[in-house]
């Protein structure tokens, strides 16, 4: 599956560019006096490394503008600040508008956690051209990710045999078996990122963020944060309350759940995004070509996995589509009504031996490349998470846990419950139960829940309402499906979040999109 602790909350990037279709380490030195001081070197783009998933250098915007790159340094330890420093390699795109109406830099992130906002914001910068009439968009790399000091683990052929494995175990042996492969790919990450993993929380990027913003020359940060974007978000709000300035929060995890109670959310939210997408392809005037009835569509898929667990088929050769990596394909045609057409086609064609599409699917949430290359994306979800998350689940607490993921999903239940084990033998503590994004005195944050959201279900924006605390956020609500509201290109929704960026306008609390 895609990440062994949990269906990551951000996927949409990797699969569009592949299905339309290593480098800095931790600096030794130290930078002399004070970093909030240094002067960004903006230079035309290169190409994506393949820690940021490869491709071809961004392309100018149809709106005239090319895409900058830049590094800043950060101290790999915010304990000791003026120690040594990791770089953090930023893009941007330069307002479009007049000199006198720029507001100042909007910084993005689209998730993850371990998502690239260098290759991803080229990915989506047109749909947010109204914002950059006023504002610089700006996104990065955080740190162990992409060209920010990424973490590495395993080999390209490693991670092949990685996304192979049994990842529902049935038996003690298999279950041994994920375990003893969980404990080497841990190990990996220590031996070739031990330097690096213990300063990936997401509290060290947060603080990263407040020097951007410094360094960009902002007396406040604008924000746009995305899936695991919106805990960033939450997070330097807590840090820095009296630092935001217009933020947005999309597709909203909850921030008062520990990481058992947050798979199991996903496990309801994908199986409701599952139960959608059935009820949609029977509900058409055209047929349906693999279900008459939504719950005949849900029994094919199940005895697909049932089979596909006792004998894989043909995938992208010399691969083969597995339980696991068709269950994963699944879920990452989940995250967007877009992908749903993908999903027909690629389960039709598995119904007959065929599993292209589906492992094509799977692959472009594992980020791996039509070319056998990987991004680090798994490798820094999972550095970051653990970094991020205290409790560490054995085995026997995942088999206890089992029957009530089971009944959240009778397909996503299992995977989700064993992605438990991912941080069991990490090397490094983590920090917390769940983040702390209480945030007293901060200006007002948008809020954007979706009610068909699968990877961060619509009851987390409530909870972020309530956890930012009373007075801080606006809550707004769109009733769709899929992953985020914002690019859905819902006009409701972008024009609440555009009035609001832009002009400062706060949508009434409790409006409505559909």
């Amino acid at each position: 599956m895609a990440n062994p602790s949990r269906l990551r909350t951000a996927a949409l990037t990797t699969a569009a560019v592949l299905l339309s279709a290593l480098l800095t380490g931790c600096g030794d030195g130290t930078q002399p006096g004070d970093l909030t001081g240094q002067q960004l070197d903006w230079k035309e783009c290169p190409a994506p490394s393949e820690a940021e998933g490869g491709g071809s250098a961004p392309t100018p915007l149809p709106s005239g503008g090319t895409w900058q790159c830049a590094t800043m340094m950060a101290p790999l330890d915010w304990s000791r600040p003026k120690g040594a420093t990791i770089p953090i390699a930023l893009i941007r795109a330069k307002a479009s508008g007049p000199a006198s109406e720029r507001i100042g830099s909007l910084v993005f992130n689209f998730g993850g956690p371990g998502g690239s906002g260098i290759s991803t914001l080229p990915a989506f910068g047109d749909d947010y051209a109204a914002l950059r009439t006023r504002y610089d968009l700006v996104s990065f790399d955080p740190r162990g990710v992409g060209r920010s000091a990424p973490v590495k683990c395993e080999s390209d052929a490693q991670l092949d045999a990685f996304f192979q494995q049994d990842a529902t175990p049935d038996d003690s042996a298999e279950r041994t078996a994920l375990l003893d492969r969980t404990k080497q790919f841990n190990a990996a990450c220590e031996k070739n990122s031990r330097k690096i993993l213990p300063h990936v929380a997401t509290t060290d990027a947060a603080r990263d963020m407040d020097l951007m913003r410094q360094v960009l020359g902002d007396a406040k940060l604008h924000y746009f944060g995305i899936s695991y974007g919106t805990e960033l978000g939450g997070v330097y709000a807590h840090l820095f309350p009296k630092n935001v300035g217009r933020a947005v929060l999309d597709g909203v995890i909850d921030p008062t759940q520990n990481p058992e109670q947050s798979s199991l959310g996903q496990a309801r939210g994908f199986q409701l995004a599952l139960d959608n997408f059935a009820e949609d392809c029977t509900s058409k005037t055209t047929e349906c070509p693999i279900g008459d009835t939504p719950q005949e569509v849900k029994d094919h898929i199940a005895k697909l996995l049932n089979d596909l667990d006792k004998t894989p088929i043909p995938g992208i050769a010399p691969r083969r589509l597995t339980q696991s990596a068709a269950t994963n394909g699944i879920a990452q045609s989940l995250y967007s009504k877009d992908f749903w057409e993908y999903l027909t086609e690629g389960l039709e064609q598995a119904y007959g031996g065929d599993g292209r599409i589906l492992m094509l699917l799977s692959d472009a949430m594992n980020g791996r490349s039509e070319d056998g290359e990987y991004s680090n994306i798994t490798a820094a979800n999972i550095a970051i998470n653990c970094a991020d998350e205290k409790p560490r689940y054995t085995a026997d607490h995942v088999q206890h846990a089992l029957p009530e993921f089971r009944a959240a999903s009778p397909l996503f239940g299992d995977y989700l419950a064993w992605g438990l084990v991912s941080c069991t033998d990490w090397p490094v503590a983590g920090a917390a139960d769940h983040p702390d994004v209480s945030a007293p005195g901060s200006a007002p944050i948008l809020v954007v829940g979706n009610t068909g959201d699968p990877a961060t279900p619509y009851e987390g924006a409530k909870k972020m309402v309530e956890a930012l605390g009373k007075g801080v956020a606006v809550e707004l609500t769109y009733k769709g499906q899929g992953h985020g509201a914002y690019d859905t290109k819902n006009k409701c929704v972008q024009n609440a979040v555009n009035a609001y960026l832009l002009e400062g306008k706060q949508p009434k609390t409790g409006t409505v999109c559909s």
